[in-house]
């Protein structure tokens, strides 16, 4: 299983995403977007969005921190 977070550290929807991921004993890449511009680039063509949290989860893209869409695609 894949997950990348692209995240902000000012961001509460990220720290609550991550915190959430983390309490499911799911592993996931945390990616800072405000620190790299290729990674935000990458991410708001895989999303169309420049707010974050993004979440790819094995390739499907959920935007925000929205837990049963999270839940529906870990199988949690």
């Amino acid at each position: 299983m894949s997950v990348k977070v692209y995240s902000t550290p000012s961001c509460p929807y990220c720290t609550m995403a991550k915190r959430y991921l983390s309490s499911k004993n799911i592993p996931y890449e945390d990616i800072d977007v405000s620190a790299d511009r290729n990674a935000a680039m990458e991410m708001v063509v895989k999303s169309g969005q420049r707010g974050v949290p993004v979440l790819d989860i094995n390739g499907s893209i959920i935007i925000g921190f929205n837990q049963p869409a999270i839940d529906n695609l870990l199988n949690v």
